[in-house]
């Protein structure tokens, strides 16, 4: 019996400790939200999301979407840099009642494009690097008003942002319902990270060749997978 393969892309999801990355990635792969809070990871946990790029069109094609999920503890920081090689794609996430959090995204985001902890952000590198952004804010339920509005780094980056309850327990737990604009949003970040590493001639963040990171291509059967480091 033949095997299926499919090509992957890697993205980053960047963000402080506490402000619900976990949930995030639970409710893209799942599509439902996390039933409470999850425990704080330690290290990268990852996770996989099989994509359609450009559904429903004659370009229709299965990809598998890999979700590196960093740890937001500071002790670990100087660890983080191994999980920055061979990155298509980055999701920041900030927790819409924590400002601080919101402001620590540029940090998050020099550490990945200059893959050493303490990066000082540079927005003309990054513009030239090219890496897709999304920008996702938690906990919207609670957020005050004005904190549900476009954010700076979105701004900066020319990165599209949604705003989602992850966890359930808001009226927004439906937040990404298959055909509302948060979906449709996403899907477009997926599909402009394919474009970018397979559709493009253009330098992704800190390109290597495929022996530094395994082989890019996945049994279609593979079942999704978590890696936990200590």
């Amino acid at each position: 019996m033949s095997t299926i393969s499919v090509e992957r892309v890697k993205v980053l999801v960047l963000g402080d400790s506490g402000v619900g990355k976990s949930s995030v990635v639970q409710l893209i792969c799942s599509g439902r939200p996390a039933a409470r809070s999850l425990a704080s990871t330690i290290g990268c946990n990852v996770e996989v999301k099989l994509h359609e790029y450009r559904q429903g069109t004659d370009q229709q094609r299965t990809f598998f979407v890999e979700f590196w999920e960093i740890g937001g503890n500071t002790g670990h920081a100087n660890a983080r840099r191994v999980f920055y090689n061979s990155v298509h794609g980055i999701v920041l996430v900030h927790d819409l009642t924590n400002s601080k959090s919101h402001d620590h995204l540029k940090m998050w985001l020099a550490d990945a494009v200059t893959r050493r902890s303490g990066g000082e952000f540079d927005a003309e590198m990054f513009a030239d690097l090219q890496v897709p952004v999304l920008v996702v804010g938690t906990k919207l339920s609670r957020a005050r008003v004005q904190h549900r509005r476009g954010t700076h780094i979105a701004d900066l980056c020319g990165a599209e942002q949604i705003f989602v309850d992850s966890t359930g327990d808001g009226e927004h737990s439906s937040s990404l319902a298959p055909g509302s604009s948060n979906a449709v949003k996403l899907s477009r970040f997926f599909d402009k990270v394919i474009e970018k590493q397979y559709y493009s001639s253009k330098n992704v963040l800190s390109p290597q060749p495929p022996s530094a990171f395994g082989d890019r291509r996945r049994p279609a059967n593979s079942p999704r997978f978590l890696q936990h480091v200590d």
